[in-house]
Order: structure tokens, then C-alpha cells, then sequence
């Protein structure tokens, strides 16, 4: 079975890729077709799950009779009451904050959150990696699916391996960042991982 995602991000195509490898034999997936040329909806939901069903529901529209996968995924803080949420890629962006010296968009949301979480100590810098993936086929959403991952908020980013706030999330069990992590390992424990084979084994079942 083929199944489209709607992302460009390479990150989130590896973790994709490296989560369907154990269901290669029932399911290919691939990036889709003519996604740059296709503008992007507005992710003014309020939830993960909202987000992911309405993207899905738009990009399955660009791809008439074929499955479409989309996602919407971000961190949650519990210090900052859920922040950023389903605004963590334009956490930054929206405080207006290190706009003029230069940095990634990914430099910049690590440290706007070290500056909202600075005198926070460890106890309090629990968090969440959310995923949620919407499957559409011509506007009529098939599956929802949602993954999770626990850990802390570092005081200083450690790795280079990952993308977003990956250097700055700690997973204790482990004594690495999601940086740091081998891929083999990232994919059994991400939530975007857990939210694909959450999705691809209800598909498997019907």
C-alpha cells in the first residue's frame, strides 16, 4: 500500500522512513509528488490532532485516489503550561525574539525556550514530544493516530544529530538528547515513530 506524506522536512521523512522499515513489506511510503508547488494550508487549530486532520483533508485534495499522511507535532513544556504547543515550529517568530542576528528558525525557538525556562530548575522542566498524523484520501480523513515521548528540557543543547529542540530534550532512561540518540533507538522511542506504527497498525488490521 502507498502512502504519501505531506512533509518536506528531512528530519521527519527519516523518522518516517526509518519507522515503516518492520512494515516494508505491506506498506511503501514516499514524500509527495509536486509538494512544493502546492501552497501551505493555515495551521490555526487549536489542537495536534486538529491540525494533522485538517492538513490531511488539504493535501489529499492535491493528490486525487491517493492516501495521504500528515502530520502536526511539536513540544509541550509543563513549566510553560503546554507552551509552545501546536506553535513550537514559530515559538520564536511569535515573541518576535533574536529576529535580526542571523540564527536558524531552529536556533532561535532552543533559545527562546531557554530564556522562558531560565531559573526553572530540573524538577519543573518535564515535557512532551507530541505527534499527530491525519490519513485522507480526496478530502475524507480514513485514521488519526498520536505518539508521545516524555522528557526534560536541558539547560544547555547537547548533540547534533537531530532538528528542532532535539538538543535540548532529555530522555533520562537513556542519558542522551534526542541529538544524541542512535537512529535505531530514536525511532523505537520518538513520537512521531510511535504515531506511524500507531497508524500503520490500525491500517493493517482494516
Amino acid at each position: 500500500m502507498l502512502l504519501y506524506t505531506a512533509t518536506s522536512n528531512s528530519g521527519k521523512l527519516r523518522d518516517f522512513t526509518y519507522a515503516a522499515e518492520r512494515h516494508r513489506d505491506a506498506f511503501t511510503i514516499q514524500p509527495l509528488p509536486g509538494l512544493a508547488e502546492i501552497p501551505a494550508p493555515p495551521e490555526d487549530e487549536l489542537t495536534f490532532a486538529a491540525n494533522a486532520r485538517a492538513k490531511a483533508i488539504y493535501y489529499s485534495r492535491h493528490a486525487s485516489g491517493q492516501f495521504v499522511i500528515a502530520d502536526d507535532s511539536g513540544l509541550e513544556v509543563a513549566a510553560l503550561h503546554g507552551a509552545p504547543g501546536v506553535r513550537s515550529a514559530r515559538y520564536a517568530e511569535d515573541q518576535n525574539y533574536l529576529s535580526d542576528l542571523g540564527l536558524s528558525i531552529d536556533e532561535r525557538n532552543n533559545a527562546a525556550l531557554l530564556q522562558n525556562l531560565d531559573g526553572v530548575s530540573n524538577p519543573e522542566r518535564q515535557a512532551s514530544y507530541r505527534c499527530a498524523l491525519g490519513l485522507a484520501r480526496d478530502g475524507e480523513v480514513f485514521k488519526m493516530a498520536e505518539g508521545r515521548l516524555d522528557g526534560i528540557i536541558l539547560a544547555m543543547p547537547r548533540g547534533s544529530a537531530g532538528f528542532g529542540y532535539d538538543p535540548l530534550f532529555y530522555l533520562p532512561e537513556y542519558g542522551v538528547s534526542m541529538a544524541e540518540i542512535e537512529p535505531a533507538l530514536r525511532i523505537q522511542v520518538s513520537h512521531r515513530g510511535r504515531a506511524l506504527e500507531d497508524l500503520l497498525r490500525q491500517l493493517s488490521k482494516g
